[in-house]
């Protein structure tokens, strides 16, 4: 999946984490929330060389390329998102969560996907969610109906549950 992808998946994350611990969306918290998701989404493609992410965090790019990283191992497996919930457990619940599920949220797409992802690295067997015939390919026309789903969900999410409020 692409990065803009990603990064929905990644708002629309947020905003769960945002309506769990009732925050407003026009918030600092929602500030905070929505740019988090939109960077932490796509952040498991740090791993493939000339990604947004990579670029953008060039050198820890450099780092996973020289340790040889093969994209959608390490970076997007059970044992990389716990080692990161590890070393984020300081922050506050909110933005723990909103950190993590949006990064998470990266993952579980990428098993749409018909390379899947190796969810149990350092074992190399490709998990994905649909049968190859069923997949989402990277860029392709059913990736931008996916993406066009995700959109229509981040703006209608937080109508549904802020009107839920009123």
């Amino acid at each position: 999946m692409l990065q803009k992808t990603h990064s929905l998946a990644g708002l629309l994350a947020a905003e769960g984490v945002l309506a769990y611990y009732h925050q407003p969306l026009f918030s600092w918290e929602g500030a905070a929330a929505l740019t988090i998701g939109c960077l932490a989404g796509p952040l498991a493609d740090i791993d493939k060389k000339g990604s947004t992410m990579a670029k953008l965090l060039l050198p820890l790019s450099w780092i996973l390329q020289l340790a040889k990283v093969k994209h959608r191992t390490l970076t997007h497996s059970l044992l990389f998102i716990l080692a990161l919930g590890s070393l984020l457990s300081a922050l506050p619940a909110f933005f723990f969560w909103t950190f993590i599920l949006a990064y998470a949220s990266h993952t579980l797409i990428d098993m749409f996907n018909d390379q899947g992802v190796a969810l149990l690295w350092p074992w190399n067997r490709k998990f994905r969610l649909v049968p190859k015939f069923l997949a989402i390919e990277t860029g392709s026309f059913t990736e931008g109906v996916f993406r066009l789903l995700l959109g229509a969900a981040v703006l209608i999410y937080p109508v549904l549950n802020y009107a839920s409020v009123l």
